[in-house]
């Protein structure tokens, strides 16, 4: 925004050295203000007064400073600074006006009805000196990027999404939500309660608009406004950042669904014993990370991350550890050592985090960190480890590399029994290069019959049912390794899928491979 200094006035000369250079130098105002002075203009075939006149209209802001002098008048008896006036109360300027002293009785007598007329149509500030009138500047302009809603003293999510309205928030995700929230926290609202009255329950509304939480949670595309709100996910064989990069996503969508697709991405990748139906009718499985300290892992970072970052959450997966890596830091009440004590739950967008908690993806208790301690040390796997690292927070998971899988069962009737064991157990350590633990759970699930889509998604552990059909089920088809059972109706309700000739002779390769650990 451009603004306008009042035309030259010798007994001002030295405020409006010292405002224009502080404009200029300010970090901030220097981002979103420009200034004219007429000072610093070159000399020009041109008349001052008009100047002047020229550079009123192509200014958002008149700043005027008026003391006791009234200037040269013309023929009409107006001085410059007042023809300025006029036009920028003509051209619907913001007018910021500072008056020199403590009252007007030494002013020339046309400068007190100049004074007088501005005071009747706006608010004026008196000044003393060139630091009172930087103070009283710097106050104006912050207020005025504040009203523009270019700056924000409140927190990100309570803060409106620019250029966002209600049309950009999927009702039927807010539907879905209250359903779970019911089922989960006993939400208090009705099963039948509107959208946008479910939005101001939870405060996601700011003056009727959107807040970037409520574009986060429940937004139709949220990284058209949000751009950097999207999880980056690698997977790498080795134990360093190198390319080219076997595996790489980048997920969009509101939090929930970012969440659901990163752990989906975790573990489609990491090991998976499973077990037999000896004791129950359900088949026991346990990952070698347990797969609630990967959701935790993720859940923290999407939710508790600093969407004012220029950086994006980043998941990546080494051979040897889960690396997760949020844009942000601590809160000052916080510090690394309290993390893994019993501390306050202090959220960094307390407004995201309330929804996320009434769905059960997170506590409110701050025991996240102490959990994830405690079940990695369940699971044989030594403690998360916490850093801050270039204004991130990283959060680093260790993976079993050195000791054998186990495996168990003993009947192919049992749809993920012995092959399962055997081939995610062993091969997996050997072969990840060329075939993903997720791909051998799918093949293994489908050699007995043919499955419908959830029963392969649910044989692989994955949860995000889109992005299963479109980056897992859809590759299996695409590569030959599965057919549909109804070709001619893919989208058929009975469609369900059977290995190829392909994916029988994989699978049989890979449990040849495992039969040499």
């Amino acid at each position: 925004m451009k603004i306008f200094i009042s035309s030259v006035q010798k007994e001002f000369a030295t405020e409006r050295k010292a405002l224009a250079d502080y404009l200029s130098g300010d970090p901030m105002l220097h981002r979103f203000f420009e200034y004219f002075l007429f000072e610093d203009q070159p000399a020009a075939d041109q008349r001052a007064d008009q100047c002047y006149l020229d550079e009123v209209d192509r200014c958002d802001i008149y700043l005027g400073i008026f003391g006791d002098d009234y200037g040269r008048e013309d023929a009409e008896g107006l001085s410059p600074i007042h023809r300025e006036f006029n036009r920028a109360t003509e051209k619907g300027k913001l007018r910021l006006i500072y008056l020199k002293g403590v009252d007007d009785r030494k002013c020339h007598p046309k400068m007190q009805k100049l004074v007088h007329d501005a005071a009747s149509t706006l608010i004026r500030r008196r000044i003393n000196s060139p630091e009172e009138l930087i103070t009283a500047v710097y106050a104006s302009l912050v207020k005025v990027l504040e009203e523009r809603e270019l700056i924000r003293f409140g927190p990100f999510d309570a803060t409106y999404c620019s250029n966002a309205s209600f049309e950009d928030l999927d009702e039927e995700k807010i539907t879905r939500f209250l359903g779970l929230a019911r089922r989960g926290r006993n939400f208090p609202l009705p099963g039948d309660t509107p959208p946008h009255e479910v939005l101001q329950h939870l405060d996601l509304l700011n003056k009727e608009r959107p807040t970037n939480a409520a574009i986060l949670l429940f937004g139709k595309k949220p990284q058209r406004f949000l751009i950097t709100s999207e999880v980056k996910c690698a997977h790498f064989h080795g134990y360093e950042v190198a390319k080219p990069i076997p595996s790489y996503q980048v997920y969009k969508g509101t939090v929930f669904d970012l969440v659901d697709q990163a752990k989906d991405f975790v573990l489609s990748k990491i090991d998976l014993w499973v077990g037999t139906r000896a004791e129950s009718t359900q088949v026991p499985t346990k990952y070698e990370i347990p797969q609630e300290v990967v959701a935790e892992a993720i859940v923290n970072a999407v939710v508790h991350r600093d969407y004012t970052s220029n950086a994006s959450v980043q998941v990546m997966l080494f051979k040897d550890r889960l690396e997760v890596w949020n844009p942000g830091t601590l809160p000052p009440t916080l510090t690394l050592e309290k993390l893994r004590g019993p501390h306050a739950s202090v959220p960094h967008n307390p407004l995201i985090a309330e929804p996320m908690y009434l769905t059960k993806y997170i506590e409110r208790m701050g025991t996240g960190i102490r959990d994830m301690i405690r079940r990695c040390k369940n699971a044989g796997l030594p403690e998360p480890e916490i850093r801050i690292d270039g204004g991130s927070f990283v959060l680093t998971i260790r993976r079993k590399t050195s000791e054998p899988r186990a495996h168990s069962g003993s009947s192919r009737d049992q749809v993920t029994g012995q092959v399962t064991g055997q081939v995610t157990g062993q091969v997996t350590g050997q072969v990840t290069g060329q075939v993903e633990p997720w791909l051998i759970r799918a093949l293994t699930a489908c050699s007995v019959r043919p499955l419908s889509s959830l029963e392969i998604q649910e044989s692989t552990g994955l949860r995000h049912r889109e992005t299963f059909q479109r980056n897992y089920l859809d590759q299996i088809i695409s590569d030959g390794l599965m057919e549909r059972t109804i070709p001619e109706k893919p989208t058929s309700r009975l469609q369900k899928y059977r290995l190829t000739e392909k994916g029988r002779k994989l699978l049989e390769e890979l449990g040849k491979e495992g039969g040499r650990s």
